[in-house]
């Protein structure tokens, strides 16, 4: 337990080691809920970065990890699910600190973390290639799938030990090696995790985990001539840095980008049930989640009965510690979303946006705290409607037809997640083929699970985590041809 004041000083993980950076750069962690720095990470260098990158493409070609059959990458990734299962109230609390996210709900996610382990853990000797029936004579063709090498792993301080786990669960599963960035917002949980590496029977280099900004942490990694693939998740301007840095080597790329998901309630729709899936859909992890419902579309006939119960709950919300279990919405994460946060809703109030609750941050706390937000606008061209917040806030206008509300969900650079509620099924299933997002929630919201695929389209990136699939995504397609035939090839410069 750490002492109150007392700062932790973390390592990276290179090559199975613990380290410092090379230079002994150091960059301070801030705990939201206080404003105090509670932990120091190392600030990697360039250097630093290349013996990660080195180390796995050691482990990848010539280490332990390349002998190793599926079955026993499986096990390996199997006994990692435990330990995550076994250290989720300690990762939990360590996340909570770092993010200010609830620690009820870290450490319940610690816990289900684990599930996507086993699961991958089951898919790694599922991998198969096929037999082609070729329209060619004596020969047997058949394909295989081979691991692509190294696989660069970025990802933000928002929901980190699921994003690792749908990041480096199908990649280790395929025979990949990782070089993992933790956000230099919060990458204390990330290290915590490292530390189970060794104890699930992971080899050395196999995965390391580095910590640092994106110069030139960031742009080393995702530059990096040894890398193959890249999987990031992040906002959109370190997006294009990405995709500009892989010029440099041509690794294969998967982009999830957040979004701004609509939400839609019909007039048939069941008014409690949809309440508290808003509710959780924007509230839940402070509205800092990719897939936080942040658009809400009601259908004019229902829409003052459901503000007027949501507007009540909103107000009931208890803000505070994320310690404590009292609390149900901790702080954000950082001052540059809470800056970001106030200058956009004071912008909306000014284009004729109506704040109906919240709006604010709460009198009398200390820290990066913030109300529950609901604003009514009066038109969708408003900011504030298509620009993602990344906390607490919800924008809410009225409908009247599926026409027109399908072409409102639609009207947005973002593709990532969308919410219907309906006791239509036709209308259900029309609007979920409809509406452009990589996931639809019908009568539910924000449930993810490892069989599940996961993620957008348009601004929102592309690739998909999570299901069997996604473990295809980490391997290539060799195909091998066998001439069974006795006879003697051909004189090449014969026709027949």
């Amino acid at each position: 337990m750490q002492a109150m004041g007392e700062i932790t000083n973390y390592q990276m993980l290179i090559d199975g080691q613990w380290c410092d950076a090379e230079d002994g750069g150091t960059f301070d962690s801030v705990n939201p809920a206080d404003g105090n720095v509670w932990s120091r990470v190392p600030e990697a260098t360039e250097a630093d970065v290349n013996r990660a990158v080195e180390a796995a493409h050691a482990a990848f070609t010539t280490g332990l990890w390349a002998s190793m059959t599926p079955t026993q990458r499986g096990k390996c990734l199997r006994k990692l699910g435990d330990l995550l299962a076994e250290h989720s109230e300690a990762l939990g609390r360590t996340e909570s600190i770092d993010t200010g996210k609830m620690l009820k709900e870290t450490r319940w996610q610690a816990t289900y973390i684990a599930e996507f382990f086993h699961f991958f853990a089951g898919c790694a000797d599922k991998v198969s290639g096929e037999t082609l029936p070729i329209d060619k004579p004596d020969m047997f063709v058949f394909t295989r799938r081979e691991p692509l090498g190294v696989v660069a792993a970025v990802v933000p301080w928002n929901s980190q030990l699921f994003l690792v786990a749908v990041k480096i669960g199908p990649a280790l599963a395929a025979g990949n090696t990782v070089v993992l960035k933790a956000s230099e917002h919060a990458s204390a949980a990330m290290l915590e995790f490292g530390k189970l590496i060794e104890e699930a029977g992971i080899p050395p280099g196999v995965v390391n985990i580095i910590t640092g900004h994106g110069e030139p942490c960031g742009r080393a990694l995702t530059g990096h001539p040894l890398v193959a693939r890249v999987s990031f998740t992040g906002g959109p301007n370190a997006a294009r840095h990405v995709l500009e840095n892989v010029k440099r080597n041509f690794a294969e790329v998967s982009l999830e980008l957040g979004g701004k998901s609509p939400f839609i309630v019909f007039d048939d729709a069941n008014i409690e049930s949809a309440v508290n899936a808003s509710i959780a859909g924007i509230f839940g992890a402070t509205g800092q989640s990719c897939v936080a419902g942040s658009r809400l579309y009601l259908h004019e006939d229902i829409a003052d009965q459901f503000l007027e119960q949501m507007t009540a709950l909103a107000r009931q919300i208890v803000i505070g510690d994320p310690l404590a279990d009292e609390t149900q919405m901790g702080p954000l994460c950082t001052t540059g979303q809470l800056e970001h946060i106030q200058r956009e809703v004071a912008h909306a109030q000014t284009e004729g946006g109506k704040v109906l609750v919240g709006g604010k941050q709460p009198k009398g706390m200390s820290g990066l705290f913030y109300e529950p937000t609901i604003i009514e606008v009066p038109r969708q061209d408003l900011r504030i409607v298509d620009t993602e917040l990344f906390g607490p806030v919800l924008s809410v206008q009225r409908f009247k037809t599926e026409e027109e509300v399908l072409a409102l969900a639609n009207d947005s650079e973002h593709g990532l997640a969308a919410g219907i509620f309906t006791r239509d099924s036709a209308r259900s299933l029309r609007m979920a083929g409809a509406v452009r997002a990589g996931i639809v929630w019908v009568n539910t919201y924000r449930v993810v699970s490892p069989i599940a695929e996961f993620g957008g389209n348009k601004g929102s990136g592309y690739g998909r985590e999570s299901g069997f699939q996604a473990i295809y995504d980490y391997t290539r397609p060799k195909t091998i041809w066998m001439n069974t035939s006795d006879e003697p090839m051909a004189n090449p410069f014969v026709m027949r």
